[in-house]
């Protein structure tokens, strides 16, 4: 059986951030720029505090069972509670979307690189 990658996306909220949480997620927001988002297994913070309160985690994982991928969302959602927690960040409104990269259509590059074996 083949593994299967399992993309999530964690979006959610900062809430009740006092001035200096604020001051220092408006330090750090270069690196926490859309530009830099990535699906990882640490998982990838976006945000862009100054324009609007809303974040987004981007999660990696893998399964060998399509039933499995519930406990990977359960795991990305955890993982983006505790990283806000853990620096005493509010946050509410978490939301998650899960993408099993098997089901997403190859496009006309893809349907080419396979059909060469590459």
């Amino acid at each position: 059986m083949s593994t299967r990658t399992i993309r999530v996306t964690v979006r959610g909220a900062f809430a009740g951030l006092t001035d200096g949480q604020r001051a220092e997620l408006l330090s750090r927001a270069a690196e926490h720029d859309v530009a830099f988002a990535a699906y990882t297994a640490e998982g990838s913070l976006t945000y862009d505090i100054a324009a609007r309160p809303f974040f987004t985690f981007r999660f990696a994982g893998t399964v060998e069972q399509e039933q499995d991928i519930p406990a990977v969302v359960t795991r990305a959602e955890s993982a983006a509670a505790a990283y806000l927690s853990g620096r005493g960040y509010g946050f509410k409104d978490l939301s998650s979307q899960a993408v099993d990269m098997a089901q997403i259509p190859l496009g006309k590059r893809g349907r080419r690189l396979a059909a060469r074996g590459d």
